[in-house]
């Protein structure tokens, strides 16, 4: 029998080790063609023959319109966003939430941080940011995707968007989410100036898709395909992918302050939300660690820049991204210990001001 080693006396094998986990979280398979865990913080896993990681597609994809053409008109204190702080793709749709002042008209619920066999749930005595589930009551989200779909059987995901009027889950899927954000609710926007932002303008699109089209495989995602690997080959393949790219961007923005020139766009947002927990968990734990970003000037600085942006860093809470992952995903860290680090600035100048 093999052993992990630790100081004399203690011994711990790895079947012990990996048998604790199976009896903490019962739905983790291992050594499988196809697996899924409660411990993904955005999405069950599916793992094929050579243990590669592929994501599930969100289930609820339903448009909010302006004039209402969708059957979801826009309206005030009409819809509710489902996130955890942890979650990178839910953090979009908080960021710009923020950006285009949509806080007093799309009422928030923050799952706990902690993920555990029963998947998200409502804990507000967690701290002062997570809360109870304010429209409908739930002890977890999965109870709210009941209420939408009573059939339901897909993952349980965060963000949701919640028609509180017709009691169903718009949509689940952040990409879509933003842009509804970004466009459809305007006339609600707390200042004229947050009404006329538009993160995805026409001129513009074109280019964002493309940043998009590669930037999500191979960096918002490429990152889980390295942490969820179980096997070297898909590993190698997703990590050589994240720092191919990586390199990629940080060319481009030694040009440009923001990934299309001057103006802060939805591809920026994107981006930035797996950059800002770059060196606090994918590095270490999802084993990107070929480099830190901080060891990239431009990305670095690209980060600053966007978290000191018209308050997105306060749509950033390093304590429940850093104890979310390590904490909850016990495939990875099987003890769940939580590092203490790293300690970055992200107010500290980031001298892209003047970038033409």
């Amino acid at each position: 029998m093999r052993y992990l080693s630790f100081s004399p006396p203690y011994r711990i094998s790895l079947f012990v080790v990996a048998s604790t986990i199976d009896l903490l979280f019962p739905t983790t398979l291992y050594h499988t063609a196809a697996a899924t865990t409660s411990m993904a913080s955005v999405a069950t896993i599916d793992l094929t023959v050579k243990g590669e990681f592929v994501r599930k597609p969100t289930a609820f994809h339903n448009k909010i319109t302006a004039d209402g053409s969708s059957g979801f008109k826009a309206e005030a204190n009409r819809y509710h966003l489902y996130v955890c702080y942890a979650c990178p793709f839910a953090s979009r749709t908080l960021a710009v939430r923020k950006l285009k002042g949509l806080e007093k008209i799309i009422s928030l619920n923050v799952v706990d941080w902690f993920l555990d066999e029963g998947g998200w749930k409502f804990n507000p005595n967690r701290d002062d940011v997570t809360t109870a589930d304010t429209v409908n009551g739930s002890e977890r989200l999965r109870e709210v995707y009941l209420k939408a779909d009573s059939c339901y059987a897909g993952a349980i995901t965060v963000p949701v968007l919640w028609d509180k009027k017709t009691g169903t889950i718009v949509n689940n899927e952040s990409a879509e989410i933003i842009r509804i954000f970004n466009c459809e609710f305007n006339e609600f926007c707390a200042t004229p100036e947050q009404a006329a932002l538009d993160l995805y303008p026409q001129p513009l699109q074109a280019e964002i898709d493309e940043f998009n089209s590669w930037i999500y495989p191979t960096i918002n995602n490429g990152v889980y395909r390295c942490g969820f690997a179980k096997s070297q080959e898909p590993y190698n393949v997703a990590v050589h992918q994240v720092f191919e790219s990586l390199d990629r961007v940080e060319e481009i923005l030694s040009r440009k302050r923001y990934l299309c020139g001057n103006q802060l766009t939805e591809a920026d947002i994107r981006l930035f939300v797996t950059l800002v927990r770059f060196d606090q968990v994918y590095h270490g734990h999802f084993k990107c660690n070929k480099k830190c970003l901080r060891e990239y000037p431009n990305l670095w600085g690209y980060t600053r820049d966007i978290y000191q942006h018209r308050g997105i860093g306060e749509t950033v809470n390093i304590e429940h991204i850093r104890n979310c992952y390590m904490a909850s995903q016990l495939n990875i860290n099987p003890f769940g210990i939580i590092p203490i680090g790293p300690d970055l600035d992200f107010e500290a100048p980031h001298g892209r001001e003047n970038m033409k």
